[in-house]
């Protein structure tokens, strides 16, 4: 997913996090490995559950450090995150690296108005006046396409509809020009017109300030139409890597697969049944062995030996591109021929 001429602005490498709780050790995420440059989008996509979510707070520092173990190596911009202290974290978050949570409303404090959560932030990283950060509010609000900015600026959160909180969201992500914004499904709960506003309001942005963005979502579609790269995590685990097209035309994980199938197409006939993934996704307290996804794939018993059932695949990235599975490369080519990529169209 990176070119050689290129170093990543974020690097993880072997990331573990893992969660102490009454019935055991929750490992949800369990050796996450990847890289982000800057200017470029990568997309995590996967179930509730998957690891996604947890795997962005670690970047971010905002785990209970006395309930989490974790281990690995987290480095932006080739500083190391994970033996930072919480002071130096402070000090990057909002202002080097920040994120747009899934629900703005509860995100923002209903007590203060957005114009003053949104100075507050520019104010406390960059040390300019009252004014000057609320001219800075004004002036994000504005660029994130809130109208009448100079008086909205007063509203509190519940003035602001879904749409627009989540744009203050935005405002505030990127007040302070951050190089990393990961945004954590910005747009799940609002609707598809509000959606495709979001989402071509982030890339406007993003070709403005050359940021680097981790997108996390469930919606494939939504990857489809921001992603330059795709991170498809399992029970904790990536289990594809590649760029968007290759991911979505060409998926080389039975996972993957199923996410595809059982995803709505204006392509398909309607009276064409959606194909869901049979099963729920594995507890993280007593994960299967071998392949995490195998109890769920109707490929299984084409691998020799029940190889699924007892050994973990490796992860073989090549040029970026890699899936963790035990089906050689002409057993997917025959089992998965019959997909049709329409979203990565």
């Amino acid at each position: 997913m990176t070119s050689t001429d290129q170093q990543p602005f974020l690097s993880v490498r072997d990331l573990k996090v893992h969660f102490s709780t009454e019935d055991g050790i929750v490992k949800a995420v369990d050796g996450l490995s990847f890289d982000l440059l800057k200017g470029k989008t990568l997309g995590i996509v996967g179930e509730s559950g998957s690891g996604k979510s947890v795997t962005n707070l670690a970047i971010l520092g905002l785990h209970d450090r006395d309930r989490t173990a974790i281990e690995g190596e987290i480095l932006l911009d080739d500083k190391e995150l994970l033996t930072a202290s919480e002071k130096q974290l402070e000090k990057l978050r909002g202002n080097k690296m920040s994120m747009i949570f899934q629900d703005a409303l509860a995100s923002l404090s209903p007590y203060h108005t957005i114009g003053k959560q949104i100075a507050e932030t520019y104010r406390k990283h960059t040390g300019a006046s009252k004014s000057a950060s609320r001219a800075r509010a004004i002036e994000m609000l504005k660029r994130v396409g809130i109208p009448q900015p100079e008086t909205r600026v007063d509203d509190y959160p519940h003035q602001f509809s879904g749409g627009m909180r989540q744009r203050a969201m935005i405002a505030m992500a990127l007040v302070c020009d951050p190089e990393l914004l990961i945004a954590d499904e910005p747009t799940t709960a609002l609707d598809v017109t509000v959606q495709a506003q979001i989402m071509d309001l982030l890339k406007d942005l993003q070709k403005e300030f050359g940021t680097a963005i981790i997108f996390i979502t469930h919606d494939l579609g939504v990857i489809a139409d921001i992603a330059d790269d795709v991170l498809v995590m399992y029970g904790g685990r990536c289990v594809e890597r590649g760029t968007k097209r290759e991911v979505l035309k060409n998926p080389q994980h039975p996972y993957t697969l199923g996410l595809l199938s059982s995803m709505p197409s204006l392509d398909h006939p309607v009276d064409v049944p959606l194909n869901p993934i049979p099963g729920s996704p594995p507890s993280l307290l007593n994960p299967p062995s071998g392949c995490r996804f195998h109890p769920r794939c109707t490929f299984a018993d084409k691998v020799e030996g029940g190889l699924c059932s007892k050994e973990q695949p490796l992860l073989e990235i090549t040029d970026g591109r890699g899936s963790a599975c035990h089906l050689t490369a002409d057993q997917r080519g025959e089992y998965f021929s019959d997909l049709a990529g329409s979203a990565a169209n």
